[in-house]
């Protein structure tokens, strides 16, 4: 498929514990793919269940549906991605 504006891939910075970056590094220099390449499968391959764990009931059809940037926009309370004054929501 060729990336265009709209479906663009998008950058997120995360932090993880050394022991998993390590053992995603020896995955990617062991495949000769890239560490992106395997922390996209694992985010798709685990946001249904993430989802169907953290969101509620309506807000899980909402998305399903289509309705995410409408979500998006609600809960949006800043762009900064490293806001280290949030905590991680409870389940």
């Amino acid at each position: 498929m060729r990336r265009t504006a709209e479906n663009k891939l998008r950058v997120v910075a995360v932090r993880i514990d050394p022991v998993i970056e390590q053992r995603l590094r020896v995955l990617a220099e062991a495949t000769g793919r890239k560490q992106s390449f395997f922390l996209q499968q694992m985010i798709e391959g685990g946001i249904d269940a993430i989802e169907e764990t953290w969101l509620s009931s309506d807000t899980l059809a909402k998305v399903r549906s289509g309705a995410l940037p409408d979500l998006l926009d609600e809960h949006r309370t800043t762009s900064d991605l490293f806001d280290h004054g949030a905590s991680d929501p409870a389940p």
